[in-house]
């Protein structure tokens, strides 16, 4: 009797719950799921516009030749403003892991300097983003001659910039592409910057400090961490491929 006892007991703790797997918490374990879903929705869009480059190779513009812009600079340098987009943001990466490790040792401060660094390279990028979206859809200061299918019929028309139906630099779904996929990311990144503001403004008050620990820090990291993490994957097959 006193065997049996001890199983129903063993048996009833083993599924009493109250354990998060791993000892993660709930907050940081429901951002994973947050996050793997998220990974999902980019890969299905980065897929996409693998299968339609793949399916026009010929007449898909070149993005080498597409984005040569740079500020303050009249003459063209193939993909150097993203890649300086990119530089920005995986330094705010860097300045993130640097916040969290510092709350990690309850260190209000270098908290409160990282987490501003990030913030500032988040709103950077968001800014450069836009600037490239502009001068995307104003294109070239000269346009080009293209056939355009308006009222029923085609026509020769000179086309400025690309928008989501005409496109100065080939196929329309070329622009549909970029303004979805980047513009689906930039969304990630400004949220996440009104969120570091959000967590900043708590810091900076000594809301974590009196809690004893900055696990709120790590949660919005982690979710900063996949933001730069897809843009990698989104210059990586969208820009360089």
């Amino acid at each position: 009797m006193a065997g049996h006892a001890v199983a129903e007991s063993d048996s009833e703790s083993a599924w009493s719950g109250g354990k998060s797997p791993f000892g993660v918490s709930y907050g940081k374990l429901y951002m994973w799921f947050f996050l793997v879903s998220d990974a999902l929705t980019f890969s299905g869009l980065l897929c996409a516009y693998g299968f339609m480059r793949h399916k026009h190779p010929e007449v898909w513009p070149i993005p080498g030749d597409v984005f040569t812009h740079f500020p303050f600079y009249s003459g063209h340098i193939p993909l150097a403003y993203v890649g300086l987009m990119t530089l920005i943001l995986i330094m705010s990466s860097v300045t993130m892991v640097l916040a969290v490790e510092a709350g990690h040792r309850n260190d209000k401060k270098k908290v409160t300097i990282w987490l501003l660094l990030t913030i500032i390279g988040g709103a950077m990028f968001v800014g450069s983003q836009a600037w490239e979206w502009y001068h995307f859809i104003v294109g070239t200061h000269h346009g080009a001659l293209r056939s355009v299918f308006e009222n029923g019929q085609w026509i020769e028309k000179t086309v400025y910039g690309a928008n989501m139906t005409v496109n100065e630099y080939g196929l329309p779904v070329f622009a549909n592409f970029f303004f979805f996929i980047t513009g689906f990311h930039g969304f990630h990144v400004f949220s996440g910057v009104i969120i570091n503001i959000v967590i900043f403004t708590n810091v900076v008050k000594g809301t974590y400090e009196r809690r004893g620990h900055y696990e709120m820090v790590e949660k919005t990291g982690l979710y900063w961490h996949f933001v730069d993490l897809v843009w990698v994957f989104v210059f990586t097959f969208f820009y360089l491929l």
